[in-house]
């Protein structure tokens, strides 16, 4: 018996071992528990209390000595006295707080996500393979490799980060490395390109090509033109600089516009989420205060933790820059200097175009172009899947990109096959234009900087101490016919191509207007008399652009306070322009025939002063009535069988006021015909029962907006412990664009006064991308309160002493 128990004994402890020491997948990744559990080694050792102590660190690659001062923040204030160093000092110091981040999101770009967490990732990782993210990335390298200034910025920049990792030891990984099972891999320049392609696919990737084909066979031009039209009536684009383009623009001979007679059945994930949006504005200095320009840059994306940003100082004889960079690439991407600041939001423009491919057989060997078969080309990606077998995936391009959907891919018709064409497939040099703008002292280096700025479009804002202040539109844009890009093109000719893009000097742009201030917030860009042809991406803001105009119209005597308010503003115009004529239906249908209830809720939303405020319960009641009668207004689209897009809820809300009596107002799923004055009603008797659906299964929270919206920002890997809930207010259309997981991403605001610049910055985490770190959720608070905190900008280490939290000093190994 003793023998027995022995040997079961053993029998178990071998099969602990052995289970401890493994990594698992019971539907989910699990990793060796031995080690995550080892309290020597494990995830113990990602615990910090906040309690640091200055050090110094011996590491090759350097060149002189580097001092990294620490502020109560955790920003890093780096020193160097050249710019290798101060750029390997930036990567090595990103790299200790933000590594796993760092990583992780390039194997997310790359589509090799099912290395560390399986095969639930394998249809992504096909996704992203097949969109040409490595193409596009390796076309990034090439611009860097090719221009020795940044080569030398990246070579240094992936040597701090790889000296960092090689530093490294178990027990040091980040927490999420001991989570998944895996261990951190080389840096390399090519990640950096990686990076570029994560910001180009998340800001200019949007269409709605497919989408608009299959809506314009559906309902016939008319009817198209009527719901999807190129630009809304609504005044204040983003430059107003009306009959003063006077130079000559480039043209396209004219050709038939030829749209595929045929529904696109792919499975199109929907660009533009509602509730991303982002602002900036500056003033010069006739409305602020001190007499010198306010700049705002206010950045709204998907919420995660860590932060897409961190914060950082950048001194070197040829530079002093301090702002927002981006976690694995150098250079400073929004922020200021002793001289001058710029920020950016997303300029929505159509950067992606489809053409319709006719290959010669099933073999996709060839496509027709021109009347000639040209060869296609063919990628096989191997696709390493933890702990399943190795996965292959043919992808096949055409010359003018990949062919994202095939017969083994997210089509329901393997006949119908599209080539993709994204200007961010070309390569890029934002990296020289934030390498620049980080040293620029006036306008003129501003807009030399720009030109190299070709990927992510983006909307870039301007001021400097000496007063200037500008807005320039920058990216690398097709020229195009009138409804060129809206639909499918024909890609057997090339005479649908990209023929030219517009010279960057015809780009929009403005100085220095006469109204003392300009912004941007995604709105349509220029006024009607810009002699280009211009088409979205996705949809032009109408609603925060228009609040931002009216506020700072009225500013005067304007100071960083006001800003601050500003970014925080949660004054709803899409409710204030659509519940008037919601209230008339309701008053005019319904006056016998409501509930106790439902005139309490209609008698409060009256009361409403149109704010979503953290506090607000009318505009929990207008949002539920709001979205589904949205939805039911546009059930031929959330119910077809093909890809389509939903109308913009300005284009929805002037249908409804200005063409009441329209068939789409007829739901199509029930045999009566509906009007809008039903689908009105029955769409706020439901948002009612909705709301009280909420609050039976929330008894405990409080009824008001914030809790509602329940604005939460996400841990990569979606893990409820390693995210926070947020209480703010805002929405979709508001210039706080903040809904349940998307919001303001960073903001930034800066004063240029001659006396000194003065900055304040706010994102939502902490610099420490450490769950264990009391430095990963710090600015969680502030930033519900849109209180952006103080950055401290200075020329010396010297004049740091008093804000200094610890000191970490690089020096080169051999000295």
């Amino acid at each position: 018996m003793k023998i027995i128990k022995v040997g079961l004994s053993a029998f178990v402890t071998i099969g602990l071992i052995y289970f401890l020491n493994n990594s698992w997948n019971f539907g989910s990744p699990i990793p060796p528990l031995g080690k995550f559990l080892d309290p020597f080694h494990g995830f113990w050792q990602n615990a910090e209390n906040g309690s640091v102590t200055n050090s110094s660190l011996k590491l090759p690659g350097l060149n002189g000595e580097v001092s990294v001062i620490y502020d109560s923040l955790l920003i890093p204030h780096i020193f160097a006295a050249n710019d290798e160093d101060l750029y390997f000092a930036q990567g090595y110091v990103t790299a200790q707080h933000r590594l796993w981040q760092m990583e992780f999101q390039c194997l997310a770009a790359a589509g090799r996500l099912s290395e560390v967490v399986g095969k639930a990732a394998l249809d992504l990782d096909r996704g992203q393979r097949r969109a040409g993210m490595a193409f596009g990335a390796a076309n990034n390298l090439k611009d860097i490799e090719e221009d020795p200034l940044l080569r030398s910025v990246a070579n240094a920049y992936t040597a701090g980060v790889n000296a960092y990792i090689e530093s490294l030891s178990y027990e040091d990984y980040p927490i999420e490395y001991k989570l998944l099972g895996y261990a951190p891999e080389a840096w390399t320049n090519l990640k950096m390109g990686m990076v570029l392609m994560n910001f180009s696919q998340t800001l200019n990737a949007s269409d709605k090509d497919l989408q608009f084909t299959n809506a314009l066979k559906l309902f016939g031009k008319e009817a198209f033109d009527l719901l999807y039209p190129d630009r809304e009536d609504v005044r204040d684009p983003i430059v107003t600089n009306t009959g003063k383009w006077t130079f000559k623009p480039e043209t396209l001979d004219s050709v038939p516009l030829a749209v595929p007679d045929e529904y696109i059945q792919v499975n199109v994930p929907e660009g533009k989420q509602r509730g991303i949006g982002s602002n900036n504005w500056v003033l010069g200095g006739k409305k602020t205060a001190s007499g010198s320009p306010l700049l705002s840059d206010d950045l709204h994306l998907s919420l995660g933790i860590p932060s897409l940003w961190f914060m950082i100082h950048l001194n070197s004889p040829s530079v002093n820059t301090m702002g927002a960079s981006t976690a694995g690439a150098p250079t400073v991407i929004i922020g200021f200097n002793d001289s001058i600041a710029w920020g950016v939001t997303n300029a929505q423009r159509d950067l992606v175009d489809w053409y319709k491919v006719q290959f010669k057989d099933d073999s996709k060997n060839e496509y027709l172009s021109d009347g000639k078969w040209i060869a296609s080309r063919k990628v096989t990606e191997v696709i390493n899947v933890k702990g399943e077998p190795t996965f292959y995936d043919t992808v096949t391009y055409t010359h003018h990109g990949p062919v994202r959907f095939d017969e083994t891919y997210h089509s329901e018709n393997e006949r119908k096959l599209y080539a993709y064409r994204w200007i961010s497939h070309d390569g890029a040099k934002p990296m020289k234009a934030f390498y620049l703008l980080n040293r620029g002292r006036n306008h003129r280096d501003y807009m030399a900087a720009l030109d190299y700025h070709i990927v992510p479009a983006q909307n870039f804002v301007f001021a400097s101490v000496s007063g200037d202040i500008a807005m320039r539109v920058q990216g690398k844009y097709p020229v195009r016919r009138k409804g060129e890009g809206k639909f499918v093109l024909d890609g057997t000719k090339t005479s649908s191509e990209w023929q030219k893009f517009i010279p960057f000097d015809q780009n929009v742009m403005i100085k220095n207007p006469e109204t003392g201030f300009l912004f941007s917030a995604n709105q349509y860009p220029v006024d009607t008399t810009y002699p280009y042809y211009i088409q979205t991406g996705s949809y032009w803001e109408t609603y925060r652009n228009r609040r931002i105009r009216q506020v700072l119209d009225t500013l005067v005597d304007a100071t960083p306070k006001d800003m601050m308010a500003l970014q925080n503003d949660n004054y709803n115009l899409q409710a204030k322009e659509s519940l008037p004529f919601m209230f008339a239906i309701m008053d005019s249908l319904v006056a016998s025939n409501i509930s106790t209830e439902e005139k309490a809720v209609l008698g409060d939303l009256k009361k409403w002063d149109y704010y979503n405020s953290i506090e607000s319960v009318a505009a929990i009641y207008y949002e539920e009535w709001w979205n589904d009668l949205y939805q039911s207004v546009w059930d031929e689209m959330t119910s077809s069988k093909v890809a389509m897009s939903l109308p913009s809820e300005f284009t929805t809300i002037k249908l409804m006021t200005e063409r009441p009596d329209h068939n789409f107002f007829d739901t199509q799923s029930t045999p009566e015909k509906e009007t809008l004055q039903q689908l009105t009603i029955a769409s706020f008797k439901k948002a009612i029962t909705v709301i009280q659906e909420w609050k039976d299964k929330n008894p405990t929270k409080a009824l008001d907006w914030s809790n509602y919206k329940d604005t939460y920002v996400q841990h990569l890997l979606r893990m409820e412990p390693l995210g926070f809930h947020a209480r703010n207010g805002g929405n979709s259309g508001i210039v706080n664009a903040s809904s349940h997981r998307n919001g303001p991403s960073v903001r930034l605001i800066v004063s240029l006064e001659k006396t000194g610049v003065k900055a304040w910055g706010i994102y939502p985490g902490g610099q420490s991308g450490n769950p264990g770190s009391p430095f990963y959720g710090n600015f969680i608070e502030p930033w519900e309160k849109a209180q952006p905190l103080p950055l401290k900008f200075v020329d010396h280490v010297a004049q740091l002493a008093a804000s200094t939290f610890f000191t970490t000093t690089l020096t080169p190994a051999s000295k």
